[in-house]
C-alpha cells in the first residue's frame, strides 16, 4: 500500500490539474470501490471548483467550492493517471477530440474519470477496488471518523523529540509497533518506520517508553528518531517514492527509492552501514513483516 511519501507524490502531481480548475463533468464506471460512491457522486462534482488540494496521513483531500471535501484513498492498486488539456484555459475541439481518444481507450480498471474545465482529464485505476472516495462536509471534516483519531504529521512542525516522548512515556509496546500507530504519527507506514528505525540506531523490539526518561522527556534516542522520520521520508519523496507492486506518480514514473533501502525487503543480507558486519533480519510484528540489523540497531 502506498505510504505518505507516494501519496505525498500523487498530490503534487494532482495539484497542478486540479487546484484551481472546474469540474466539467465526471464518468463514472461503477457504482462503488472498495465503498459505494456517494448517491449522485458525479452531479455532486458537476461545476464545482477545486480550492485547494491537501494530503492528510495517507488521504489526499481536495476542498471544493460549496463546502465540500472530495475524500480520496488508494488503497494497494489506486492510481491516478493525468491528460492534460490540448489549449489550456478554453475546451477546444482539439481538447475535446483527445477526451474522447482517452475514452475509447478506457481499461478495464478505469473506474472513474474527472473531465475539467479546461479540457484536462484525471483518471482513477483501480484493478483491485480497496481505494475509496467520499465527500464529506468541510465543517464536518476535522469530526468524522478517518480524521479525529490521526496524529500529528510527520513532516509538520507537531512532531518534536518532547511530542514523541510524551506520548511514549510508559508504554511496554514495542518501538515499531509505536511508531506504526496511526493515532500517534500519521501516515508513517511499515516500510518507512522499519528505514527510520534503521537510520536512528533503534531496536524494533525496543519498548516506546525507552525515548523517554521517568518524568517524560526525551532523551537521545527520541532526538535521533526524530531526526530519521524526517529524514526517510524527505530523501523518499526527493527519489519519486518507493515503487514495490503497482504505485506509479501521476505522469506514469516510478519511484525509485526502493533502491536505498537499507533494510526493507533485505533479509539476509549484509548491513549497509560502514562498520557493522551484521545481517539483516526479518521478525513480525503485529502481523508486519520488521527488517532490522540485530547488530547495529539496539
Amino acid at each position: 500500500m502506498p505510504e505518505l511519501p507516494e501519496v505525498e507524490i500523487v498530490r503534487r502531481g494532482l495539484a497542478p490539474a486540479l487546484e484551481g480548475h472546474v469540474f466539467a463533468s465526471v464518468d463514472q464506471h461503477r457504482p462503488d470501490l472498495r465503498f459505494p460512491l456517494p448517491a449522485g457522486f458525479a452531479a455532486h462534482l458537476r461545476g464545482r471548483k477545486v480550492e485547494r488540494l491537501e494530503r492528510r496521513a495517507k488521504y489526499l483531500l481536495a476542498h471544493l467550492s460549496g463546502g465540500q471535501v472530495l475524500l480520496m484513498h488508494l488503497g494497494m492498486t489506486g492510481r491516478f493517471s493525468v491528460h492534460p488539456a490540448a489549449q489550456h484555459g478554453t475546451r477546444t475541439p482539439q481538447s475535446r477530440a483527445v477526451n474522447a481518444a482517452a475514452k475509447s481507450k478506457r481499461g478495464a480498471h478505469d473506474h472513474i474519470v474527472f473531465h475539467m474545465r479546461d479540457g484536462a482529464s484525471i483518471t482513477y485505476n483501480d484493478p483491485r477496488r480497496f481505494g475509496f472516495m467520499m465527500l464529506i462536509p468541510e465543517t464536518e471534516l476535522s469530526s468524522h471518523p478517518l480524521m479525529h483519531r490521526l496524529g500529528v504529521e510527520p513532516l509538520g512542525k507537531d512532531l518534536t523529540p518532547e511530542y514523541l516522548a510524551q506520548r511514549a512515556h510508559g508504554k511496554r509496546l514495542a518501538l515499531k509497533q509505536f511508531l506504526a500507530d496511526q493515532r500517534i504519527i500519521a501516515g508513517l507506514g511499515n516500510i518507512y518506520v522499519c528505514e527510520a528505525l534503521y537510520r536512528a540506531g533503534l531496536s524494533p523490539e525496543r519498548a516506546a517508553s525507552s525515548i523517554a526518561d521517568k518524568t517524560g522527556k526525551p532523551n537521545e534516542r527520541a532526538e535521533a528518531l526524530v531526526k530519521a522520520i524526517r529524514a526517510v521520508l524527505e530523501d523518499a519523496i526527493k527519489a519519486g517514492g518507493s515503487t514495490l507492486r503497482d504505485y506509479r506518480q501521476a505522469d506514469g514514473a516510478l519511484g525509485y527509492f526502493q533502491h536505498r533501502f537499507a533494510v526493507y525487503g533485505r533479509e539476509g543480507k549484509p548491513c549497509r552501514r560502514k562498520g557493522c558486519s551484521g545481517t539483516v533480519k526479518r521478525i513480525v510484528q503485529s502481523g508486519r513483516s520488521t527488517f532490522y540489523c540485530p547488530r547495529c540497531q539496539t
